[in-house]
Parts: structure tokens; sequence; C-alpha cells
């Protein structure tokens, strides 16, 4: 593009936020042009506003940008959202109102019957479902979600498995990463030495998103999978990756080898040419001890999945391990795979046509 797309990022300080930030600082298709944050961080200077907890520096030119009130006016045409969901129930519909494509983190409207709750590799064809939102008639804004980062890791495994033979039941258990709980996150006397066998909300979002994801758009709606699913989800004292352990039961019988076929097979993004689609989105590790979070979690920049430890299950059909990185395909790294997908069957407008258009212009939020 010769152009970059113009992004605002609302929840800037956040640590998806700052993610967001890290990772668009190079891409060639997306340009951070705006940041907002809450009341206290508003009009102050991103680096004084912001407490930068990456591995990388700050860039130098967003740290001198000053942070904007969270309101759709003088707001870019495309909003990257990752704000606390409450929050989000009453922002995002003002900035999609308002003309803006809103592509958000938040849990707020996932599982909303109009809005797209989309992985690209497994259901982009929800993507249809913007157009049954009243602003993409008013204003041509919407809302486009991406889940749950545990979510993430567990259907992109489980996709081209469902494909080739149906799933019954799912049962999974996890061990999640102190980044997915923001900063400050967990106590460090709480986690330290410790497992905590509970994160709010999200055994839930895990059973009710993945049958989402994995449904069929029917018409106006999804149809959610028909499978069981339960889920187990535990803290564990692991700065990023979600581990999940998954036993699995199919509807037709599989082989140790079909099923690794079905995920070395697995390429629905082959030839897009998008920035941040992984060439192997699923990948198997043959050590009998992987995968683990400080070894496999950056495999493809983040964005594919491990799997690992296939063998039979005793109880249901079979089970593995599988690990994905909760911050950046489980949340930054899948809004932009989204907001590339979405430029890149036009409904994304160019850089220059969005400085032009600002969010906002001749609208009311």
């Amino acid at each position: 593009m010769q152009n970059k797309i113009q992004i605002g990022i609302l929840g800037a300080t956040g640590m998806v936020g700052q993610r967001y930030i890290q990772l668009l600082e190079d891409h060639p298709w997306f340009e951070v042009a705006w940041l907002a944050a809450s009341d206290r961080s508003s009009g102050k200077p991103y680096g004084e506003a912001a407490k930068w907890r990456l591995d990388t520096p700050l860039p130098e030119r967003i740290a001198r940008m000053t942070v904007s009130p969270a309101e759709p006016a003088g707001a870019p045409k495309v909003i990257f959202a990752s704000i606390d969901a409450a929050i989000a129930r009453e922002l995002e519909p003002k900035f999609a109102e308002a003309g803006c494509a809103v592509l958000s983190n938040s849990s707020a409207f996932r599982m909303a019957p109009n809005v797209p709750l989309v992985i690209p590799e497994v259901n982009a064809e929800h993507l249809h479902l913007i157009e049954e939102q009243p602003s993409r008639k008013q204003s041509g804004g919407y809302m486009v979600t991406n889940p749950n980062c545990s979510t993430i890791g567990l259907v992109m495994a489980l996709k081209p498995l469902e494909e080739r033979f149906g799933i019954e039941q799912v049962f999974v258990s996890t061990m999640q990463a102190v980044s997915g709980a923001g900063y400050p996150g967990v106590a460090s006397m709480d986690i330290l030495d410790n497992v905590v066998p509970y994160i709010g909300g999200e055994e839930e979002k895990m059973e009710a998103e993945t049958l989402k994801l994995l449904g069929k758009l029917d018409g106006h709606t999804v149809a959610p999978l028909a499978a069981g699913i339960t889920a187990h989800c535990n803290r564990v004292a692991v700065v990023d990756g979600h581990t999940e352990c998954v036993s699995i039961k199919f509807r037709k019988k599989a082989t140790a080898d079909e099923i690794l076929a079905a995920w070395a097979d697995y390429k629905p993004l082959a030839g897009k040419n998008l920035p941040f689609a992984p060439v192997q989105p699923v990948q198997f590790a043959a050590q009998p001890d992987r995968p683990q979070p400080r070894l496999d979690r950056n495999r493809e920049k983040g964005m594919a999945v491990t799997v690992g430890r296939l063998r039979k299950c005793s109880l249901l059909d079979w089970k593995f391990v599988l690990l994905s990185h909760n911050t950046v395909r489980g949340a930054a790294g899948a809004t932009f795979l989204n907001a590339e997908v979405l430029a890149s069957v036009g409904m994304l407008e160019t850089g220059a046509e969005t400085a032009a258009r600002a969010c906002g212009a001749g609208t009311t939020a």
C-alpha cells in the first residue's frame, strides 16, 4: 500500500494498547495516528501517560503524541479498541454510529447476534454479519470482535479437526499467563509459588465463544456448533503464553496420522499476502515435552498455535497440548489480522481517504 491506513487506538495506555503500538511500528499497511485513553491520561503526551511495559523501546513519535479524549470526534476512520467491557458497551457503539470501523478486543459484543466474532483462519465468512448492524446502514460504521485470548488457541487447533472428523465433545483445562490479566494484573504474592484456579468469566467465555466461532453462518445469524464443551481455567506464574490441555471426541474415527495431516494441511490464508497471517497457523511440536511458553510462544511472530503431545485419550478419543501467545495471537495480532482481511476486500479506507474523512465528521455520536 502506498498510503498507510490511519489507525486510532482506544485504550492506548493498557497492555494490549501498548502491544498494538509495538506491533504497528513496522506494519506495512497501518499507521498509528490517534491515541485515546481514560480522562486521567487525556491531554498528556503518551510517554508521560503510559507506563511502558514491553521489551522494545517506546517509539519516540508515539511518546510525543498527545492522548485524546475517548470520543469519536477527530478520530480516524479505523479504531483498534481494547478497553474494559463495561466501558466498551458504551463507547464502541458510539464510534460505530459515527462511521468508524471498530475492531475490538473487548468481550462486550462478542456474543451479539449481529456482531462478527472472527478468527480469519476459522470463520472469515462471518464478517458478513457487519451488514446486519444498524450503524452500517446509517453511517457505514460497524463493530468486529476477536475472541478471548484462551479461546483463540483452542479454536485454531480444533477447526481443521472439526472440518475433517466432526466434534462431539471437548474438555479443556488452561494454564494462563499473568499478562492476560493486564497490568498490574495478579499481585505477586498471589501468583508466585502458586496456581490460581479461577479467572472470572473465563470459562463461560471459552465455552460460548468456541461454539459460535465453529458455527455456521445461517442467513442473518450464526448457528453454534452442536457439540459439548467444558473448560477449567487457571492462572499460572508465566508472563506470556497460554497453555491448554485438550481432550476431544470426534464424530468420525481418526488416526494420529490423520490428525497430524489435518493440522499440517490447514493453510486457509495461503496466498492472501496478509502481513500478520502465519504461513502455518497450527504447528506440531514432536518433542515429548513440548509445547512450552518460553520456547514456542513466538512462532511466526507470535501468530501461530503450537500443538504437541498427541496421544490416545482413555475417556474420549484423543488428547493434546496447545500453546498460543495470549497478547499477540490472542489480542493485538488477532485485531490486526481481522483488519487486514477487511482491508484486503476494500472495507477499510486508505490513509489519504481516512485523513480527509475524520470519524464523526457530519455525524453525531
